[in-house]
């Protein structure tokens, strides 16, 4: 008798070689010199059958099932060159004997590789047709720079007070990349109108200080994005602010309630700028032409992330001078540099008892403050004095109201 997780296994096996094999069936229409959907679930089930009688008979059917791509290909050479349909087979016994061992993977597996082979005309016409030369360029370079030199570089302090190394500037000029990346896309895909603004709320969630940099260099490279570009890093601020009201309402509820008119306050505020920017820049359309066919630059990645790293050192270096006895100074030096990790500070320090209630707001207020005007000189920095304006006015006026929302409170 078999046992339930062989029958598992292999009925996950026929279902993963009749999605494969319905995919190629629809693929080569009634030629019926290749494998489609019977063939497929038969070389899937083969595959878990014969992980079941050990190694020896695996492999056995590994080689059969080779020998059969082998003979269709050279069939079908003349007429169709590729290789596709025989490594497809291959992949399917496969991914049969995975099935008796790792039930899940292979299924996971199995629909990912039925996507991938729908999705054919759609990606040819992607590497064919959509992605420029520049671009695929680009792509590699974040590639490698991502899953190449990332994981090669030492994670050791370069400074005295351990703030600083290879990894952590890297992985800054890493995320640079990527926003610039996302924004790429989202403008090829949907126009800056649109795509540069949700590119910005969601890489806010991710750093809202990168976010404001890689706009500013897009407003630079492009004055007439500047409106639509100071919408996408006002959006970024916003999604990082919602991201701050989920750390406060997980780690303390009674902390958020007393924050929640002057968070709201300032939320409402980027909201309200952002879509003033946005309209601003749908008004004004940028020709195609005038859109930058790179993804990024290498060196303006790079000068971001040494502005950033500067910006910490610096704050390690006054922290260091103030001493441990300063908080409120010490989170707002902190918080210039990154915000989450400041307001976290804070609101550890309230729940055990280190900071009483009206300091820990204090605390919160003053790491939001401290990391508006941050951004706001990184503004001018990245984007030029337009792009300042618009971002500075934004940030300065989301911090006025809520600093006087959280006066008003207090006093009434």
């Amino acid at each position: 008798m078999w046992s339930e997780e062989a029958v598992r296994g292999t009925l996950t096996a026929l279902g993963v070689g009749l999605l494969i094999g319905l995919v190629r069936e629809r693929a080569h229409g009634h030629d019926t010199a290749k494998a489609g959907t019977r063939t497929h679930a038969l070389i899937a089930v083969l595959g878990s059958v014969t992980w079941g009688f050990g190694v020896a008979p695996f492999v056995a059917g590994l080689l059969v099932v080779g020998a059969l791509a082998v003979a269709g290909y050279l069939k079908t050479a003349d007429t169709d060159p590729g290789l596709t349909g025989e490594v497809t087979m291959l992949v399917s016994f496969m991914l049969g004997g995975l099935a008796r061992k790792e039930l899940v993977m292979s299924a996971a597996l199995g629909v990912t590789v039925a996507i991938l082979l729908y999705a054919k005309p759609h990606l040819q016409r992607l590497s064919r047709e959509l992605v420029s030369e520049q671009e695929l360029q680009d792509l590699l370079m974040l590639a490698a720079a991502a899953v190449v030199v990332l994981p090669l570089l030492p994670q050791h302090p370069l400074d005295p007070w351990g703030v600083l190394d290879l990894h952590m500037i890297w992985r800054i000029v890493v995320l640079v990349m990527v926003v610039g990346m996302m924004g790429h896309i989202a403008q090829r895909a949907v126009g800056p109108s649109v795509g540069f603004p949700l590119t910005g709320f969601f890489a806010g969630f991710v750093s809202s200080t990168l976010a404001v940099a890689s706009f500013g260099k897009r407003a630079r490279e492009v004055p007439a994005l500047t409106a639509i570009a100071s919408a996408a890093a006002l959006l970024a601020n916003l999604s990082s602010l919602l991201l701050v009201t989920v750390v406060l309402g997980l780690i303390s509820p009674a902390l958020l309630k007393s924050l929640v008119a002057p968070i709201a306050a300032a939320a409402l505020t980027l909201l309200g700028v952002a879509l003033l920017c946005a309209r601003i820049g749908i008004r004004h359309p940028v020709a195609s032409s005038e859109l930058p066919s790179r993804a990024f630059k290498l060196s303006q990645a790079i000068l971001i992330a040494v502005i950033i790293s500067a910006v910490v050192l610096l704050s390690a270096w006054l922290a260091s001078l103030f001493g441990e006895g300063s908080m409120l100074i010490l989170t707002g030096l902190v918080a210039i540099a990154e915000l989450h990790a400041a307001i976290t500070s804070v609101v550890q320090l309230h729940v055990t008892g280190g900071l009483d209630l009206k300091s820990a707001q204090l605390g919160v207020l003053l790491a939001l403050a401290a990391s508006l005007i941050a951004k706001t000189v990184l503004g001018f920095m990245a984007g030029g004095q337009r792009y300042g304006l618009y971002v500075g006015a934004g940030l300065g006026l989301t911090m006025l109201i809520m600093l006087l929302v959280s006066a008003f409170l207090s006093h009434g």
